[in-house]
């Protein structure tokens, strides 16, 4: 696909993601679906509302009505799809610095769009081929209050409220400044939890961190835990269909950890999980420890996603599947990443036993890595060229599922194009940081020196 990635498409709002793109993006998915009514959310994002209009133009120009859902987290607009039986665009940039924008589709069903129906809006897109009603026939815009409440009643209703609300919990919550902050405050108040936070303010110019809840952003959240005694605490990126956490004594605890966790709690034999192809190996080793299967995809969401429907198709069951970056799918609940959800069945766990317990059997991996920026197709062809020759003179088994993975037993590093942003991304893990680190830079010196010489 030219326009979609693995999550939307998305860039520089006002540059590369511009108000006359959005609407042509709206035009096309309005002419493909075909529907009488699609609803709009966006994010916290300071062009959000900009972008949301012309995607409301545009949809009104095929003849769709319009309804105006505000700022929502992402799977609230997808709950509201899947209530409302309507297609949702979202304007989001998910957790892209904030001078990002861009567009999300979801069906009818609350589920992302699956790459085959977004190839068919890029057909129409590129082709220009979009559908123009009569003047008389143009679509009607209206406001929908009370979507972010109903979202949080869902949410509350599918939580074991009881066992949460039972232990008491103090969660320290970092929601930085996105569309989280308006509605995961409520949510864990309402599941009987003492709450405290910090980036709890809606604010698109994201002033405390930047969205993407890593580490580097996240050193005032694991302070406010200290500070403040809390037994876990939880961010997440602009548009909340992530998690990340913190134990209870201030420390970060990695994504991988916190996906194999919440797996284990899940996972039966015969059971399949999906993931991607940046998976680690304390998933792999659940897998193997609770009989389960372990299917792997390229990376983002949609691609998971597909693979689920697919699985489930065939009578598998898919408890969990999901990423090492806090996007973790509970396919029984709904198809979505939900980083509130997410939080909650994480919470159900520290209700039984502290966090930092609950990780440390996935405490014994180290992860590296590093993004390589690039400017022009030349680098980013150069830089992918360049991790081709370097496994193919490895003495490890590769995976071309996406980009390049080398598997050496003992350790693994990944060199892939990010589907979102104009980065080669490199990825390490082993079981100190020290070889993570060796696997990762050399990786590195290979790619930046390509990239000189392009």
């Amino acid at each position: 696909m030219q326009v979609f990635g693995s999550s939307g498409t998305r860039g520089v709002a006002n540059e590369e993601l511009t108000p006359e793109f959005v609407l042509r993006v709206a035009k096309a998915a309005g002419t493909a679906w075909g529907v009488d009514r699609v609803g709009i959310a966006r994010d916290t994002r300071y062009t959000g509302r900009m972008l949301a209009d012309a995607a409301a133009s545009g949809l009104a120009s095929t003849g769709t009505d319009v309804d105006r859902l505000g700022i929502v987290p992402t799977p609230g607009a997808q709950a509201y799809a899947e209530r409302e039986g309507v297609p949702v665009m979202v304007v989001t940039a998910s957790h892209n610095p904030p001078q990002y924008n861009g567009v999300k589709l979801v069906g009818a069903d609350g589920i992302e769009l699956a790459i085959t129906d977004l190839e068919s809006i890029e057909e129409v897109l590129l082709s220009e081929q979009s559908a123009v009603a009569p003047w008389d026939e143009t679509g009607r815009v209206r406001e929908i209050d009370g979507v972010r409440r109903a979202y949080v009643d869902e949410l509350l209703a599918a939580a074991d409220r009881e066992t949460i609300a039972d232990a008491e919990l103090t969660v320290a919550l970092d929601p930085g400044h996105g569309a989280g902050a308006l509605t995961s405050p409520e949510f864990f108040r309402e599941l009987g939890c003492r709450v405290v936070t910090v980036n709890g303010q809606a604010d698109g110019h994201f002033p405390g961190r930047d969205p993407e809840p890593v580490p580097d952003n996240l050193a005032d959240l694991g302070e406010l835990v200290r500070a403040t005694d809390a037994d876990v605490g939880i961010a997440h990126d602009g548009d909340a269909d992530r998690a990340i956490f913190y134990d209870e004594t201030g420390t970060y605890v990695e994504g991988d950890a916190a996906l194999a966790a919440l797996a284990a709690a899940e996972l039966e034999a015969g059971d399949t999980t999906v993931s991607a192809v940046n998976v680690s190996q304390r998933l792999v080793d659940v897998v193997g420890d609770v009989g389960a299967d372990l299917e792997l995809t390229p990376i983002g969401s949609t691609n998971i996603i597909t693979r689920i429907e697919e699985l489930e198709e065939n009578g598998e069951r898919v408890p969990i599947a999901g990423e090492g970056n806090g996007g973790i799918f509970f396919p029984s609940y709904r198809l979505t990443r939900d980083g509130a959800f997410t939080a909650a069945r994480f919470l159900e766990l520290v209700a039984e036993r502290p966090a930092s317990e609950i990780v440390a059997p996935y405490d014994g991996y180290a992860n590296v890595r590093h993004n390589v920026e690039y400017e022009s197709t030349a680098e980013r062809d150069a830089m992918l060229d360049a991790a081709a020759n370097h496994a193919q003179e490895a003495d490890a088994e590769l995976n071309t599922r996406d980009g390049y993975r080398l598997d050496y037993g003992d350790a693994w590093v990944l060199a892939r194009p990010s589907g979102t942003e104009p980065l080669v991304r490199i990825y390490a893990e082993a079981r100190n940081e020290a070889r993570a680190s060796e696997l990762a830079d050399e990786m590195l010196e290979t790619l930046a020196d390509a990239k000189a010489d392009a």
